[in-house]
């Protein structure tokens, strides 16, 4: 099943060598990129000799059971047996996925998009409390948390908020929160207590180094101009927001935060390449597959993907069939509940490909 791995310790051995050379050091990209796949095989090198190991415990077993004669040792040699066969299909388990096809984004920091839907000022209000759920997920990860773009409303929300979270393998973790969310609740403008239902759609998008991408500067447009809306003291007096308009698709970014016109150009040109190598991969996917539908964790935007219904603390995802009545602790931030489920998911879906 495993026989890649036959010679797995080789290439660790290789890896260990090329790593020692000192002319490696003058390749900072080279080293990174070996660096990495050493700690890969090595941690399958790790499964592979314990896989290998409980195997060979269990079949030394099975020859003990055929020798044996005292009842009582028979005894102990089956229930250790019981236990060595529940640790080879874990370990199994576990090779199998270290062996799936990585995502190329998966340790990637990610630009999160959090936008209102329908439901007016209630929506813009729920994407605020959105943005504070995955920052205090980020703050608990140790993930750092900078706005890049923001459209706040007068009380307290965001008809759009952008911001870059970065850490140890941040798109892993949040990949499959995009979509629309929506939510059911009495809305803080609402006089006589009805609930509203309102949506918030949430994009996640890896982001793109400029390496990724050849972006021609001739085929961007730059607009400057004074920003609107709350900000900081002179915000509204300066020439400093920033249009960029990528020509050839038309996507535009608008970045007015910061004071600095250079700052706010950095953070549109940063936003813009994430959101075009997105539109690039989804380009490519559509080609490999004419089925999104059954592309393993898609991240379809257009789907309704969960339910908060406040009334009733229940939080519903939609695409596992998973409810929990701890929406208060959810929106604190203790969002793994929902994430570890559904990476669970996609990963034994994955699987379950892989075997087909």
């Amino acid at each position: 099943m495993f026989e890649q791995l036959i010679d797995i310790k080789e290439r660790k051995k290789l890896l260990e060598d090329r790593l020692s050379d000192p002319d490696l050091m003058k390749d900072p990209a080279r080293f990174r990129s070996l660096a990495k796949e050493h700690s890969q095989v090595s941690k399958l090198d790790s499964l592979y000799s314990s896989y290998r190991q409980a195997q060979e415990a269990f079949a030394a077993n099975r020859q003990l059971l055929n020798d044996e004669e005292d009842e009582e040792m028979l005894d102990l040699i089956r229930t250790e047996n019981d236990d060595l066969q529940e640790r080879i299909a874990a370990l199994e388990k576990d090779l199998r996925l270290a062996l799936l096809p990585k995502d190329p984004n998966d340790e990637k920091n990610v630009l999160l998009e959090i936008r209102a839907g329908t439901g007016g000022d209630e929506a813009a209000l729920f994407a605020a409390d959105m943005f504070r759920m995955y920052s205090r997920y980020a703050e608990d990860k140790g993930w750092k948390v900078e706005v890049m773009s923001s459209n706040p409303i007068g009380i307290g929300g965001y008809k759009e908020i952008i911001a870059l979270i970065s850490g140890d393998h941040v798109y892993s973790q949040l990949k499959y929160e995009s979509g629309v969310h929506r939510v059911q609740r009495v809305p803080a403008t609402e006089t006589q207590g009805r609930v509203h239902t309102s949506a918030v759609t949430v994009a996640v998008l890896p982001e793109a180094e400029e390496v990724e991408l050849n972006i021609n500067t001739s085929e961007l447009k730059f607009d400057v101009f004074r920003s609107s809306g709350p900000g900081g003291q002179s915000v509204n007096t300066t020439d400093s927001a920033v249009r960029v308009t990528h020509l050839p698709t038309g996507l535009v970014v608008i970045c007015q935060d910061e004071k600095s016109q250079h700052k706010n150009k950095a953070k549109a040109l940063q936003v813009l390449r994430a959101r075009l190598l997105d539109r690039l991969q989804e380009q490519q996917h559509d080609q490999i597959s004419s089925d999104r539908k059954n592309q393993v964790g898609s991240g379809d935007r257009s789907e309704r993907v969960r339910t908060y219904n406040f009334p009733q603390n229940r939080l519903t995802e939609h695409r596992i069939n998973l409810t929990t009545y701890r929406l208060d602790a959810v929106m604190m931030g203790h969002l793994e509940e929902v994430i570890e489920p559904l990476v669970l998911h996609f990963q034994t879906e994955a699987l379950k490909s892989q075997s087909q």
